[in-house]
């Protein structure tokens, strides 16, 4: 068997120190496999969005292991989370659109991690990721002349760029119509399945329950069912 994209056994983690310390998530174990889509429910508040953070390289784990795409995160240096973050690409909550950068600059910034890429080469791939998110005609629009649907895929575009070995995603659907959810989340589906790009969805989205080969659910910071 190949070894898992995302392997976590005993994770803990908590803000703050001391009398402060809250602790968000409680003995975490999940594997996920290369080509797997993994869907992560749960009410506001269980940890969800936390366990994505840890997974994508974004902040340290503190306790237990954590291994993403061969790196091992728990306790990590910052070289070796920025050394992880180059194969994994985000899709946020909120868009973290640059006002001042058009859709493509916003596309195209996210390969400058990728100093292989020539700025030709960099620019061709976000004008063709664009288009494949059907906004071949807003390329050059700023973020403040899109609908929030269309900076969503904007956002979307920017994660798939540099295509990346796993995907991240946090309610990725939450602020598109039902057509263009559906367009997004068959495109992901797509990148797992042909190119064994595994990703872990965090959603509340019933519309796209359909696509996960697993859904698994959190409460109070414990996994209860995977």
């Amino acid at each position: 068997m190949m070894n898992a994209s995302v392997s976590i056994q005993n994770l803990d983690f908590a803000f703050g120190e001391g009398e402060l310390q809250k602790q968000i998530l409680f003995d975490v174990s999940l594997e996920i496999q290369a080509g797997e889509i993994v869907l992560l429910t749960g009410p506001s508040g269980s940890g969800k969005t936390t366990l994505l953070t840890l997974i994508g390289a974004l902040r340290s784990a503190q306790s237990g292991s954590l291994s993403v795409l061969g790196h091992e995160l728990a306790g990590a240096t910052t070289e070796q989370l920025v050394a992880a973050r180059r194969k994994i690409g985000y899709i946020f909550q909120a868009h973290n659109l640059l006002k001042f950068l058009t859709a493509q600059q916003n596309v195209e910034m996210s390969l400058e991690l990728h100093p292989d890429l020539t700025k030709a080469e960099r620019s061709r791939r976000a004008a063709e990721i664009l288009d494949a998110v059907g906004l071949d005609d807003r390329k050059h629009y700023f973020p403040d002349s899109l609908s929030g649907g269309q900076k969503q895929r904007v956002a979307i575009a920017r994660a798939l760029a540099a295509r990346p070995q796993l995907i991240l995603a946090d309610e990725p659907t939450a602020a598109l119509d039902g057509k263009t959810g559906r367009t997004i989340v068959d495109m992901l589906k797509t990148l797992a399945k042909e190119q064994g790009c595994p990703i872990l969805m965090v959603t509340h989205d019933n519309r796209v329950l359909d696509i996960a080969d697993r859904i698994v659910h959190m409460e109070d910071g414990r996994l209860v069912r995977s």
